[in-house]
């Protein structure tokens, strides 16, 4: 290099480190620097884009939220809802067999066959039944009604 290229070098060199637009101009005229500002560009392009297109979305997005819980709200309460009629069916098959109600049951049952064997007694005496038949079926009829009173009296000893 000549005296006269490195002086008009060192020239240029003094101008641009003094005066910052003909810096920037050079600095801007390299091919990678306008390659990257142009990416730049077009990333600030593209995220204004998708930005605008969120917000866009944004409405949609909410109501969307909203929909889900409704939605759920209502699925909530309809399982509430549910578990509480199959609590209810629970505690009515609970209480109908609970002791009580197992001796009120066997209770009722002596009393139906107490009124079947008066009924068939009944029939007897007024000559509808023959005396073989009479037996047989009142002897299953008051063995049925021993059973279940037998039970209600164990029943009832094992509450106290």
């Amino acid at each position: 290099m000549s005296r006269k290229q490195m002086h008009g070098s060192v020239d240029e060199l003094q101008r641009l480190l003094k005066d910052k637009e003909s810096y920037n101009a050079f600095f801007n005229s390299f091919d990678q620097v306008k390659t990257q500002n142009n990416l730049r560009d077009e990333l600030r392009k593209e995220t204004l884009q998708l930005a605008r297109e969120n917000l866009e979305k944004e409405q949609r997005i909410s109501e969307l939220r909203n929909q889900c819980t409704i939605i759920r709200t209502t699925e909530l309460a309809a399982a509430e809802d549910r578990l509480a009629e199959l609590e209810r069916q629970k505690d009515e098959i609970m209480k109908s067999y609970s002791p009580a109600a197992l001796l009120d049951k066997l209770q009722s049952t002596m009393a139906k066959l107490d009124e079947e064997s008066e009924e068939l007694h009944q029939k007897f005496l007024e000559k509808d039944i023959d005396l073989p038949t009479f037996v047989q079926k009142y002897k299953k009829l008051r063995a049925a009604h021993h059973k279940c009173a037998l039970l209600h009296l164990s029943g009832k000893a094992s509450l106290r």
